[in-house]
């Protein structure tokens, strides 16, 4: 989008914070660069540039703008919505995986060479992944100098710098402020001071976003132990790479709150891309919803209640588990079979705040050994579960944000016991596929016969042909029609 400067003219001139991480813009006389809704007046024409990423603008010698915060605006929903290879070496970069990989660990997760990914990253964003990766380290460094009172040595390190004269010097590049600045420019602000060992931070989002599917999707399935729903807030524990955490997850009006908790702050940045890709917080609910009102059928769904996300998962490997243990079984029995999994296999964790979290989901490698004969489920069942946790536990199939879509449904639609509703739902939820689309779930079934839609799977999926590319949003409105708890908050 940033090529099309005309629109880029009049989204900042009219300050639409729709484009927010579509595309960033640069001023040629200051040498700042903002977000399109940024509130100062904005600059001429002519001092006008615009860049695809905040890297690029960095890269080409821009500071971020101190009074709209660019580096924290939501991200591009367009590596969200793609499933090549520039989208997902980008949903990996967010990960951190350049951090604790390198590029040419990058490199090999998506099966390319370190040059062949250097060059499509640079054609697309304008910057390479080492850049890319470098303002992501500064934005996780921003967070922590500004929500913490933790030793600055520290937080260069729990930000992925390898040196503190590194940190240093890239601090005062991008934001224009020494790393002590930053802290007492936040120690003057209203916002309350956090609990020790806290991390709280806003986690912005487009809007609208409509709380009601999203988190009671996610309170109504709540495995036991690993999630919960308490005081307003969905609250789970986290598996990361270099230790474990927790996380509460309140929705506000135009941002979500998030409070972490981290046994090893090196894990920041995938905790809280976890988070956001969990939220679906960097959709574009405006252009999803467009396309949805075009079906007359589907337009009222879309009106009563505008914004729905895909609630996604932390882990696609603990949501393929758990589609498996909620194969023909009520949602109540999904969350009791998963959480004797828990507590059978799942790891012990102290919940820092005194709630109901006291596991650890169990990783494919404890599961790999369990006896399918103490599984409390259907033979046929546990021949899917355990050849699935077998295949996860090997490698042979991976599940996440940067898996290829259709050679992952392809491996799971050659397991035992997986038939198109699991593979489409994993597909949905685990790999975020925006296109997956469930034709025979029950409640999809329902809400077509009360709609009037074709009510056999063939024919509802010919006349979904027209909700493309975001099928699995029109999942999340048709299941509406039913009264289910997870189209609710709790009360």
């Amino acid at each position: 989008m940033h090529t099309d400067t005309e629109r880029c003219v009049r989204a900042v001139q009219s300050k639409d914070a729709r484009f927010d991480g579509w595309f960033f813009t640069a001023v040629l006389t200051t040498r700042i660069y903002c977000r399109p809704s940024c509130p100062v007046v904005p600059p001429k024409v002519e001092n006008m540039t615009f860049y695809p990423s905040a890297a690029a603008c960095q890269q080409a010698g821009f500071r971020a703008c101190k009074r709209c915060r660019p580096d924290t605006s939501p991200g591009s929903p367009e590596w969200n919505a793609r499933a090549d290879s520039v989208a997902r070496a980008m949903r990996l970069i967010r990960d951190g995986v350049v951090d604790r990989e390198g590029v040419p660990g990058l490199a090999a997760r998506l099966g390319y060479s370190a040059r062949q990914i250097e060059r499509q990253l640079l054609a697309e964003l304008g910057a390479g992944p080492l850049a890319l990766a470098r303002a992501q380290r500064a934005q996780t460094a921003r967070l922590l100098i500004e929500t913490t009172t933790l030793p600055m040595a520290e937080v260069a390190f729990a930000a992925g710098f390898s040196s503190i004269r590194t940190f240093n010097d890239t601090v005062r590049e991008v934001f224009a402020l020494a790393p002590g600045d930053l802290r007492n420019r936040a120690a003057r602000s209203t916002a309350p001071t956090p609990a020790p060992g806290v991390i709280a931070l806003r986690l912005p989002h487009r809007t609208p976003l409509n709380p009601s599917n999203l988190f009671g999707h996610l309170a109504a399935t709540a495995v036991p132990g690993v999630e919960e729903w308490r005081d307003g807030a969905y609250r789970r524990t986290l598996a990361l790479p270099y230790g474990h955490g927790s996380v509460t997850l309140t929705p506000r009006s135009h941002h979500v709150d998030c409070r972490l908790f981290l046994t090893d702050l090196r894990d920041l940045t995938l905790a809280i891309s976890r988070c956001r890709w969990l939220l679906d917080l960097d959709a574009d609910p405006v252009a999803v919803d467009d396309r949805l009102r075009t079906d007359p059928l589907l337009a009222p769904l879309v009106d009563a209640g505008p914004g729905r996300r895909v609630p996604r998962t932390v882990d696609g490997a603990e949501f393929a588990v758990r589609a498996v243990l909620g194969q023909q079984v009520s949602t109540a029995a999904a969350r009791t079979h998963a959480a004797r999994l828990v507590t059978a296999h799942g790891v012990p964790v102290d919940d820092p705040e005194g709630g109901g979290l006291t596991h650890l989901f169990p990783a494919a490698d404890a599961l790999a050994g369990l006896d399918p004969e103490r599984l409390a489920l259907p033979r046929s069942r546990r021949t899917t579960l355990t050849t699935l946790v077998g295949a996860l536990a090997d490698g042979t199939l991976r599940l996440g944000p940067d898996s290829d879509w259709e050679k992952a449904r392809t491996e799971l639609a050659a397991l035992p016991g997986f038939g198109p509703w699991t593979v489409e739902v994993v597909a949905m939820r685990a790999l975020g596929d925006p296109d997956a689309f469930l034709p025979t779930d029950l409640g999809i079934r329902r809400a077509a016969a009360e709609l009037g839609l074709p009510s056999t799977p063939a024919a509802l999926t010919a006349r979904a042909a027209a909700w493309r590319p975001w099928r699995a949003y029109a999942v999340q409105y048709l299941w509406t029609v039913d009264d289910h708890p997870i189209n609710h908050l709790p009360v």
